[in-house]
């Protein structure tokens, strides 16, 4: 009874993760409209959340803390090149999960790739940012990678299509590796802070060589509220949440709810920015909670069968036990 009650935490716990990640890419993009560099905010942003996150995984996990060893710390370096989940295609729920998990990733691609009309709010909104952009006279600043990839036909849109299909990998490699280590480490809070510390120590190092230390560094009070969100609530509350709940779901099930994270961030969005909702994200979005909602049943009957087969062979192993016994017993009286 208690790990149903935690199954259904975590998945609680994921949908409330992605509401806040919604919230974080609106906060986001108000920041970076400012002018922050993209480098600085996140090497804050992980340090704030390293500062966060260490002296409660110190103090918490300090009795169940196991210690470290070089493979594990090579695990947390990269934390992100094994693992998968098995499915079984010869079930009707293996094959449910398959099916959710497709629908899933249609409805993701639906919401970034297609729009259709505006539903909610106005399309004059979006216009107007277009304008600001075409305007050749002040160029959008860029790194040598966008150069590059604008060089090659790339426009915004399609560059932030494939990044996000990057971020999403990323985020499934880091998931996959997360549920062996946790096993071999059961301390998943000081596992985060492991992945943090050596998060800060690359956007340092990535950092010294690709901003301006007189400017870059200095945040406006905006900025300052963005990283604050991002350092707490988008990543050490997050990834402290994510890594329990991989515990208990696994990498397939966890990262199955990422694609909330674009309807969460249209619904915000309109929200607090006014930006509109349109039809594609309406159907991406019906479809990412129907897909969610089949491989969740899914995973619950494969559950459900295998307690059904283990408790059934106890009982056969159980009763004849219990028979013998009173057998001797009765012979012995």
């Amino acid at each position: 009874m208690a790990m149903g009650d935690d199954t259904w935490k975590a998945h609680f716990g994921m949908a409330v993760v992605q509401l806040l990640y919604g919230g974080y890419h609106v906060i986001t993009k108000v920041a970076l409209n400012v002018g922050v560099n993209q480098l600085v905010f996140c090497f804050y942003r992980d340090l704030l959340a390293l500062f966060i996150i260490s002296p409660i995984a110190f103090f918490k996990e300090r009795q169940t803390r196991p210690p470290i060893t070089k493979q594990l710390l090579m695990s947390f370096f990269f934390l992100g090149l094994t693992g998968v989940e098995r499915v079984n295609l010869k079930s009707f729920e293996g094959l449910a999960k398959v099916g959710g998990t497709l629908i899933c990733v249609l409805g993701a691609v639906l919401m970034v790739l297609y729009r259709g009309p505006s539903l909610i709010g106005y399309t004059e909104l979006v216009i107007i940012p277009q304008n600001e952009i075409s305007d050749s006279s002040q160029p959008e600043p860029s790194g040598w990678l966008i150069s590059g990839l604008k060089d090659l036909g790339f426009d915004n849109f399609e560059l932030g299509v494939v990044f996000l299909i990057g971020n999403c990998m990323c985020m499934a490699a880091f998931l996959t590796i997360l549920a062996p280590v946790l096993k071999k480490y059961p301390a998943n809070l000081s596992v985060t802070a492991y992945s943090f510390f050596f998060g800060v120590v690359l956007m340092a190092v990535i950092s010294l060589f690709m901003t301006d230390l007189s400017s870059d560094w200095i945040l406006t009070q905006s900025e300052i509220l963005a990283v604050v969100y991002a350092g707490t609530i988008a990543s050490a509350f997050n990834y402290g949440v994510i890594s329990w709940c991989n515990k208990i779901l696994g990498p397939a099930l966890v990262s199955l709810y990422n694609p909330l994270q674009p309807g969460f961030s249209a619904l915000l969005s309109q929200i607090f920015l006014g930006s509109p909702i349109y039809l594609g994200s309406i159907i991406g979005g019906s479809l990412i909670i129907a897909g969610l909602y089949t491989v969740t049943w899914a995973s619950y009957k494969e559950k459900q069968a295998t307690v059904g087969i283990i408790t059934s062979n106890d009982t056969w192993v159980s009763e004849p036990f219990i028979r013998e016994k009173g057998v001797h017993e009765k012979d012995h009286i």
